[in-house]
């Protein structure tokens, strides 16, 4: 039926409930007859006077065909005459056949021109299903039974005459503008730009997209179509990225850098257009189990996989994720030990039972597979990367040559361009972007900054941008003044993130450490941050701590005192811990982590509440701190309460690591004086376990449970 094809092209992430395509039931003949008439007069209501500009005779004959039902609808509630069972159901049919036609007028209304454009011939085949519906509908309504005057029974027939009759309409000027779409594809696809006279005709002209606002909205609502359609086969992926970049870069060649989303005065910027469906038919959605949906894409998983880290994706979202580069686990930050992907059949089988009990379809694994083959094959194309690329070049000489207010929208796309894809990002560095943005970096105006210094993270995700940030000579020092100073929230938050994306170099890790304000912005942030400021601090310090010689650094700018702090607040505990754990490796750092009166409590706390993760870091930075803090640091770390339970029950539940830290604590504990007066038989139990670490425990950066590259989200 038309309707499930619609939906599916509707789909969000959500799925529809089985309610949206049921009847009305227990309903006396009067009840269903009004409840029909409703739907029948606010569909001719919203949509008569409703101007479609693909579509537009399918969508008037359907509009016609619904008025004649209007008024079948208003004689037999005129008439109160009872109705036999065949007209109930014809009726309860109809109720259905009413609600698909909203649907796609709904559809055909509200969707980008563009995509309606691409979906030409699907869109005009659903027309042309529901109006075969109609046919067989009034073929088995009983007109003779209902007893109807002579006027509507020959609107009825009339209609039914005129729907046997008809046939698949494809409207052919549509679909020239088709196939011109396609040729221009082809043009990017070989390598060269459309003449910019004809691209004007086709956006202005003939599609009537007429200035920078239009474009962005068609922009915007092609982009949620990606998202929409993810795993389809048809329409590819590839084509719908091909038409964004193409649009994109006819937004900027046909109407320059029009302020069409930017307040410049005020410094704000307007809210992105979201959804293309009316509020009645989202609420006709139910929300899919968090547990149930992927932790990329947030849909519902239709062929769960498990990776290296024991984390469970959906298996196109996963699999993009690997092509794009990455090497690290999105949720966790985890380096990657493989790419194999080991399907997830038990929670397979449970997202296969709770689609059944609510009636959502559910494709079978082995068709998401072709379709991820297909997906993975088909994106990105070539037409889209050279469309993107020359967009590039508009962006570039904008902020090169523009006005204030052109070289903010020029950074703002940059930083859009640069949020998907490895090729992306090589080509916007390699077109000389990195200088410009650096210099807006610095600008009084509160979007250029954020915009251009979250482009500058977008961009230094590619390993080789890394060392072209850093060799641009002041880029480091207008960042951290932006982690320092910047305007808003939002700016000195990717600011720290820019720091840790690129402290994944060794090299950098110093450099950074050695510039000036750079710790103590981190240290700050991590103690008056929001949750996400706190994370990108904490990564960002934490990678930093892994080069030794920066724990001298760390200490004189307040990190440590920051670190210690981070102990009580779960989002960023872990890291903390695990920081501390390389600080105190060196005799000066035990001694400053020693001097903190919360050090050993809070690092005791975790032991008792945090994470599997968070108790290895915590007794790896105990051991540690006794190791490298001489007698004064170990009496601290003995004399804490309650380490003794702590430790036994680690030794037994926690990681195979963190048995190995509690092993080689409690050896040294043995060597203390006094030891089993503090822990009396506990010294058996640890013996005992000690015997799994023949040798003594050696530390080294990589014991520490805190990826050494967490994944930098795109923004």
């Amino acid at each position: 039926m038309a309707s499930g094809a619609i939906f599916s092209s509707l789909r969000r992430r959500r799925s529809p409930t089985l309610e949206a395509f049921l009847a009305p039931v227990d309903l006396s003949d009067v009840a269903l007859v009004q409840t029909l008439m409703a739907v029948a007069n606010e569909l001719v209501c919203c949509f008569s006077k409703r101007s479609f500009f693909f579509q537009r005779k399918n969508s008037r004959s359907l509009i016609r065909k619904v008025e004649v039902f209007q008024f079948l609808l208003e004689y037999l509630n005129d008439s109160g005459s009872s109705l036999p069972p065949t007209a109930l159901l014809c009726l309860k049919e109809l109720y259905l056949l009413l609600y698909r036609s909203k649907i796609l007028l709904d559809y055909c209304a509200q969707s980008s021109k563009l995509w309606l454009l691409l979906q030409n011939h699907s869109i005009s085949g659903h027309f042309h299903d529901l109006n075969q519906e109609i046919s067989t509908l009034l073929d088995v309504f009983p007109v003779k039974d209902v007893g109807l005057s002579k006027d509507v029974r020959e609107q009825v027939e009339l209609l039914l005459n005129q729907s046997r009759r008809a046939k698949l309409f494809i409207d052919m000027e549509d679909d020239a503008l088709r196939i011109r779409f396609f040729l221009f594809l082809d043009e990017f696809e070989n390598g060269r730009i459309p003449d910019s006279a004809e691209l004007r005709s086709f956006y202005v002209d003939k599609l009537q997209i007429v200035d920078a606002a239009s474009c962005r909205i068609e922009i915007e609502a092609l982009e949620e179509q990606i998202v929409n359609h993810e795993g389809d086969i048809e329409p590819t992926i590839s084509v719908l990225k091909g038409l964004v970049a193409m649009t994109r870069y006819c937004r900027f060649l046909l109407f320059g850098f029009e302020e069409d989303e930017l307040d410049l005065e005020n410094g704000s910027q307007k809210k992105p257009k979201k959804g293309l469906i009316t509020q009645e038919i989202a609420d006709t959605f139910l929300t899919v189990p968090k547990d149930f949906c992927c932790p990329i894409s947030l849909d519902l998983m239709r062929d769960p996989v498990i990776i290296s880290t024991g984390q469970t994706y959906d298996r196109s979202s996963i699999s993009r994720w690997m092509d794009e580069g990455h090497t690290t686990c999105p949720k966790t930050g985890q380096m990657l030990a493989h790419t194999r992907l080991v399907p997830n059949r038990a929670l397979r089988n449970l997202i296969v039972q709770w689609c059944s009990a609510d009636g959502i379809p559910l494709d079978p694994p082995e068709v998401m597979d072709a379709m991820s083959e297909a997906f993975a094959s088909a994106c990105p194309t070539k037409a889209a990367l050279e469309a993107n690329r020359a967009t590039a070049t508009l962006l570039i000489q904008q902020l090169a040559n523009g006005s204030q207010s052109g070289k903010t929208i020029a950074a703002r796309e940059i930083r859009l361009l640069a949020k998907t894809g490895k090729e992306n990002r090589a080509f916007l560095a390699e077109a000389g972007a990195i200088p410009y943005l650096r210099n807006l970096l610095s600008s009084r105006n509160s979007v250029a900054q954020e915009n251009s210094v979250t482009a500058l993270l977008n961009l230094s995700i590619y390993d080789k941008n890394k060392s072209r940030i850093m060799d641009e000579r002041g880029c480091l020092g207008s960042i951290v003044d932006v982690l320092r100073f910047g305007h808003t929230t939002e700016a000195r938050e990717n600011a720290a993130a820019t720091l840790f994306s690129l402290s994944a170099v060794h090299d950098y890790k110093k450099i950074i450490a050695d510039e000036t304000g750079a710790i103590e912005a981190l240290a700050g942030l991590l103690q008056d941050g929001t949750p996400r400021g706190k994370k990108d601090a904490v990564t960002a310090l934490f990678n930093l701590s892994t080069h030794t010689e920066n724990c001298v650094r760390m200490i004189e700018a307040g990190a440590v005192t920051a670190l210690v702090a981070a102990l009580g607040n779960e989002g960023v505990a872990e890291e903390a811990a695990g920081a501390l754990a390389l600080i105190v490796r060196q005799p000066f750092g035990a001694k400053a982590v020693v001097n903190q009166e919360e050090a050993v409590a809070g690092l005791i706390g975790m032991m008792r509440c945090g994470t599997p993760r968070g108790k290895e870091n915590a007794v790896a930075a105990l051991l540690e701190l006794c190791r490298s803090g001489g007698s004064a640091a170990t009496e601290r770390v003995v004399k804490a309460p309650a380490l003794g339970g702590l430790l036994q029950t680690l030794l037994f539940t926690g990681t195979k690591r963190a048995r190995r830290k509690a092993a080689s604590l409690a050896r040294v504990f043995q060597r203390c004086e006094n030891a089993s007066l503090h822990y009396g038989g506990l010294g058996v139990g640890y013996a005992f376990a000690s015997n799994s670490a023949q040798t003594r425990d050696t530390s080294f950066a990589g014991d520490v449970s805190v990826p050494m590259s967490i994944s930098v989200p795109v923004l």
